[in-house]
This record gives structure tokens, C-alpha cells and sequence, in this order.
């Protein structure tokens, strides 16, 4: 690791020259790439220096604690301890720092939500989760748009689409991938019986258009009439859009809009982040499996989370959590679970670094 530590100063000092550089500060593109750099190695760089202090200080005050005063040695002999355990802390920190990190971590999020086995119950869970994801946006100040959905007579949801934007978005909400099961009585339940029904999550950092190129010669493009609940504009304008990518054979529904461009707009975006996740696994399988490993398998087919209302329980199976607070939890406070899920991953990290 001081390998690599030193490597950083050295990289650093480089990339605090080129910024000084006139034919970089006149090169935005080049100006851009380095300030990125720069900013990405500031930490690490600040926090070894600091390891690098401490250590100093430590073996001075191990030379202290052989002084003939009595006072001197005790007085060195705590100072020894408390640097030692800055040395520790700061050791640590640089670890993490190092330990290969998600790409994607920064980025802002598609998330789609999609009734499972349950029927209506299902599709009723599907909008409790699409609520806590909102509020739980919120509370960190992101912001959030609808990209499409399928409302049922009842309020729910067979599936709901939303973006959510924000810094480090990605990061917290990729933990959220995977089958998450309810455990309650249906309102429709004449003889008070508990049902099982679950709800599928998908997480997908947004694509950028130039990270994924799409041939409008690999689209089917469909306008036709929306359905369902969704306004005056439903059935009267042939506003819904679908789109079809043929190699793929994926298929992006979006109606929600009146506009149709709008709608294709929303369509493309989800189409661009589907694609983009279909050949990140495609190209970089073994990291993408190591990745979702670090929560479990990560696999949309994987139970995640049980939500049990007699019990006022949510379980998430992955690091073994159980909180008796689920009406919170369905309002959007999600932050202790997710910390325990970052705390997990962190352990993978460290260990892979």
C-alpha cells in the first residue's frame, strides 16, 4: 500500500503542474480531465500526509517515553497511544480510499419498480415502494421525475419508472436492486388471512447518450393512444410512445406524458440505461458479479428485503437486519439499512483491496 501511496503524491504533484500549465488552462476538455484526476487523488494524498505526521510524532514521543522524568514518560507514553490510534484510524481510511470503487457511484438513477407474484396486493406494495423511494429522495435533497407508469383501478402500480437526481444517488439507491416480498392482510381479505406478494426493484445508473450509441436503425418506434388512469389526455391523442430495440429485443413503454416527443424523450432515456447495464454485464461479467456480491448476489431474482406489517418488522436478508419500524421505513427512512449495506460493502472492498 505505501507503494501506491507514494505513486499518488508523485501523480498528484504531476496533475498540481499540468493545472498550472497555460496550454492546459486553455484547453477545457484537457483543463476538465486533470481537475477531475486532481480532485479524485486530493483525499487520499491529504490523508497520507497525515498518516505521515503522526508517524513522526509517534516516534518522537516513543524517544520521550525513555526519559529519566517520570512526568516526561507518562506524558509520552499517552501520547504514543493516542497517535498510535490516529495512525490506526488513518490506515484504515487510506485502505478504503484505495479499494477499487463503482463507476457508477456518482451518477443519477433510473429506478424501476414492478408488481410480481400478488396481483392487486402486489401492485399496491409496488406504490408504498415507489412513495418511499420519492420520500426518501427527498429527504436528501434529489430530484425526481416520473418516466412512466402503469396505474391499476385500485391506485397501484404494475410498474412505475422514476429518475432520481442527484449527487452520489447511485451509490445508495444501487442496494435497493432485487425482490422485495410484503407480508399482510389484504384489505380485500374477508377472513383476515396474511398474503405473500413481492415487487421487483431495478436500479440503473443513467446513461449518458455518449455512453451508449444506439442505431436508429435497431429501433421500432410505436406511437399509439395511452391507457389506463392517466388524465384527459388518455385515449384522445395517440401521445404514448413505444420503443423496441431489435438486436436486444428490449421493449420501453412510456405514456405518462401528454406530449408524444416528450414521451420518446422519457423512452430513450430508460432504453439508453437497460442497455447500458445489459452490456457492462455482457463485457465485464466477472466484475459485475464481484460487484453484486458485495450485497448478496444483487441479482434481481434475489429476495432482498421482507416488509411484515402484523410484525412491524422489514428484514433485509442480505446483512441479516431486522427493524420494528416499517411505517417509518415506508415513509422513506431508509438510512439504517443502507448503512448497514455501505458498512458490508466496505468490508468487501477492503478485503478485495
Amino acid at each position: 500500500m505505501i507503494r501506491r501511496l507514494e505513486s499518488a503524491k508523485v501523480r498528484y504533484s504531476e496533475l498540481q503542474e499540468e493545472m498550472a500549465n497555460p496550454q492546459v488552462l486553455s484547453n477545457p476538455d484537457l483543463a476538465r480531465k486533470y481537475g477531475q484526476e486532481l480532485a479524485e487523488w486530493e483525499e487520499i494524498v491529504s490523508r497520507y500526509d497525515q498518516y505521515q505526521s503522526a508517524e513522526e510524532e509517534w516516534e518522537t514521543a516513543k524517544e520521550l517515553a525513555r526519559d529519566d522524568d517520570p512526568e516526561t514518560r507518562e506524558w509520552a507514553l499517552g501520547e504514543a497511544d493516542r497517535l498510535k490510534s490516529d495512525m490506526e484510524r488513518l490506515d484504515q481510511e487510506l485502505a478504503r480510499l484505495l479499494a477499487p470503487s463503482d463507476p457508477n457511484d456518482q451518477k443519477n438513477v433510473i429506478v424501476e419498480i414492478r408488481a410480481g407474484a400478488g396481483g392487486e396486493e402486489a401492485a399496491l406494495f409496488a406504490a408504498s415502494l415507489y412513495r418511499m423511494y420519492m420520500r426518501y429522495a427527498e429527504e436528501h435533497g434529489w430530484r425526481t421525475e416520473l418516466l412512466s407508469s402503469n396505474l391499476t383501478d385500485i391506485g397501484g402500480y404494475k410498474e412505475v419508472t422514476l429518475m432520481v437526481e442527484g449527487r452520489g444517488a447511485y451509490s445508495r439507491l444501487k442496494f435497493e436492486s432485487g425482490v422485495h416480498r410484503v407480508q399482510r392482510v389484504p384489505a380485500t381479505e374477508a377472513q383476515g388471512r396474511i398474503h405473500t406478494s413481492t415487487v421487483t426493484v431495478a436500479v440503473l445508473p443513467e446513461a449518458e447518450e455518449t455512453d451508449v450509441v444506439i442505431s436508429p436503425d435497431d429501433l421500432r418506434i410505436d406511437t399509439m393512444r395511452a391507457s389506463g388512469a392517466g388524465g384527459q389526455h388518455v385515449n384522445k391523442t395517440e401521445s404514448a410512445v413505444r420503443i423496441t430495440h431489435l438486436p436486444t429485443n428490449i421493449v420501453v413503454y412510456c405514456q405518462d406524458e401528454k406530449s408524444q416527443l416528450k414521451n420518446r424523450e422519457k423512452a430513450m432515456r430508460v432504453l439508453r440505461a437497460r442497455l447500458k447495464d445489459l452490456y457492462e454485464s455482457e463485457a465485464h461479467n466477472a466484475v459485475q458479479e464481484e460487484r453484486r456480491s458485495q450485497v448478496g448476489t444483487g441479482d434481481r431474482s434475489e429476495r432482498i428485503r421482507t416488509y411484515n406489517f402484523p410484525q412491524g418488522r422489514v428484514t433485509d436478508h442480505r446483512v441479516g437486519l431486522t427493524l420494528h419500524r416499517i411505517e417509518a421505513i415506508l415513509e422513506g427512512d431508509l438510512d439504517e439499512i443502507i448503512a448497514a449495506l455501505v458498512a458490508h460493502q466496505e468490508e468487501e472492498r477492503l478485503k478485495e483491496a
